[in-house]
């Protein structure tokens, strides 16, 4: 490393640069050292500069659990001699993804220096830190703005974070940080009543499969008879359907939701969820739509279907039926249920929402990202696919 004074002083040995590293870490001069040591002061500085500096010792005492100043020098020496991760470990009787985090953490192989690593765990372990929420003004409006205004989850705020802001590393961070400004005493960055408008779990539906079988829907075609390209979830324009059953089952919402962008749409239903109360309500609102958006919708076994034929005759839509006691043959259906119960919970009179309140709630879900889609919007996906036809 060009450490050595080959005029005046012998080579120096790994034994002596390391006892070098260890005085100064404990608090002595160079000068000390160099006398101590018999060589020169510039020959230790040079020893110090190599290795990136000396954090000193009292600086931090680590927990065993953690990598010492000793053992990161013992690294630095076996990349030195081309020793493998793995070799390492072994002799500091570390587990490999131990030496393997440090080093990738620290530069590489080629760029590691054990004790600029250890200097840096020292200023990452000082305490206490500000809380990244409360140091940046603008990070903090923002999740306040998503967590009130679109009731969104602390992971969905993480990761829209990244593409709304995806060139400004201050606009990052994790949902446990929002978590713990929200409940963790002495971590509150957020505003305490936002905790409210955080989802406090999902209200599980009652299988809709309940009804036998027995009274029949005629001429329905399965779920088995459906284009594969339904299944995969190739191409848009494919829907599903059911109900949400309202306080003592005498209302209900209907709800439709897009395969492929995972769309939402609701239905309101006046006075009752009769088959023609049904029918009539989904024929208006897909009429609604693009065209080619609507190709088909699959629903369960509901008597709320019964009118299938006459939707398909009005609307050139076929219906596919779910096999018997099958909810997860709607898995995107199903999902958004129990998403629509955070507006509308298990109990609840229905018949009080306006189809305005409905669109309100359907702008909500398809506003929000969602990690199906790689974080983007259901509205945004669904917008792929409308823009051809614009």
């Amino acid at each position: 490393m060009g450490t050595e004074n080959s005029g005046r002083y012998p080579r120096l040995t790994a034994e002596e640069k390391k006892r070098m590293i260890s005085l100064i870490a404990d608090g002595m001069r160079a000068d000390d050292v160099a006398q101590g040591l018999g060589r020169s002061p510039s020959i230790v500085r040079r020893v110090v500069v190599s290795v990136g500096g000396v954090a000193r010792r009292q600086s931090w005492d680590p927990s065993p659990a953690r990598l010492s100043a000793g053992e990161r020098e013992e690294i630095r020496r076996g990349l030195d001699a081309g020793s493998s991760l793995r070799a390492i470990a072994r002799g500091l009787g570390r587990a490999p993804s131990t030496v393997s985090r440090e080093v990738a953490a620290n530069g590489g192989r080629h760029g590691y220096a054990g004790w600029r690593a250890h200097r840096r765990a020292c200023d990452l372990a000082r305490r206490p830190k500000v809380a990244k929420l409360a140091g940046c003004a603008r990070l903090r409006a923002q999740v306040e703005e998503w967590l009130e205004c679109e009731q969104w989850s602390p992971t969905q705020i993480s990761a829209r974070l990244r593409i709304e802001f995806p060139y400004d590393p201050m606009m990052r961070v994790s949902p446990e940080t929002i978590y713990q400004s929200l409940y963790v005493q002495g971590r509150g960055a957020l505003r305490k009543e936002l905790a409210a408008c955080l989802r406090t779990g999902r209200a599980i539906r009652r299988n809709r499969s309940r009804l036998s079988t027995r009274r029949g829907i005629p001429d329905k075609l399965m779920i088995s008879e459906r284009p594969a390209e339904v299944e995969d979830r190739a191409v848009p324009g494919h829907w599903e359907g059911d109900l949400i059953i309202g306080k003592q089952g005498r209302s209900a919402v209907g709800t439709l939701v897009e395969r492929w962008s995972r769309y939402v749409v609701l239905l309101h239903l006046d006075g009752d969820h009769a088959a023609e109360t049904v029918r009539d309500a989904m024929t208006a609102k897909i009429k609604t739509l693009p065209e080619h958006l609507v190709k088909s919708i699959t629903w369960d076994q509901g008597t709320e279907m019964a009118q299938h034929r006459q939707f398909t005759i009005d609307t050139g839509i076929q219906v596919f039926f779910c096999d018997p006691h099958s909810p997860w043959q709607r898995g995107s259906n199903e999902n958004t249920n129990g998403l629509l119960r955070q507006w509308m919970p298990k109990g609840t009179d229905l018949s009080v929402f306006t189809e305005a309140d409905l669109d309100a709630f359907a702008y909500k879900l398809n506003n929000r990202p969602r990690q199906t889609l790689d974080w983007m919007k259901p509205s945004e996906v669904f917008a792929l696919a409308v823009a051809p036809t614009n």
